[in-house]
């Protein structure tokens, strides 16, 4: 049924019989399609390009540490897989969590951001090694009472 509904012969019979006008509508309703899509597009790849993958390195107490990672998803990444792929890596747990900010972050435990970025570069290839950044975040120190 749909071979002989939207085959480029039943489409091409259906146009045909159009009047002029019609087939020119038609014709620049497709050239719109066409060009929406191509812009779609480009602002797709503009997106990319402009997206920053964080690594923070997470002071909890003394010498314990958390790695965030913030932004794959900017990357058409699925966190919760990137996630399992990095405690497999690094032997941690990690986890997906909210941000306040309405984004998504990976935590993984242990002080890891080194070699996460190395990770990250040679498992996703799609990621540039320029949109990486290194954060190193320090807890504040509460003043004594």
């Amino acid at each position: 049924m749909y071979d002989k509904i939207w085959s480029p012969e039943a489409l091409e019979a259906a146009t045909a019989s159009l009047s002029v006008d019609a087939q020119k509508r038609a014709a620049k309703d497709a050239q719109k399609k066409a060009a929406k899509a191509e812009a779609a597009e480009a602002k797709q790849a503009d997106k990319i390009a402009n997206s920053v993958v964080t690594i923070k390195r997470i002071e909890r107490n003394k010498k314990k540490f958390v790695t965030a990672v913030i932004g794959l998803e900017a990357f058409g990444l699925e966190l919760k897989k990137v996630a399992k792929d990095l405690g497999k890596k690094f032997a941690t747990g990690s986890s997906v969590t909210k941000l306040p900010s309405g984004g998504e972050e990976i935590v993984v435990q242990g002080d890891v951001s080194d070699e996460l970025e190395e990770f990250i570069l040679e498992k996703y290839k799609e990621i540039p090694e320029d949109n990486i950044e290194l954060v190193d975040d320090k807890k504040k120190k509460k003043p004594p009472q």
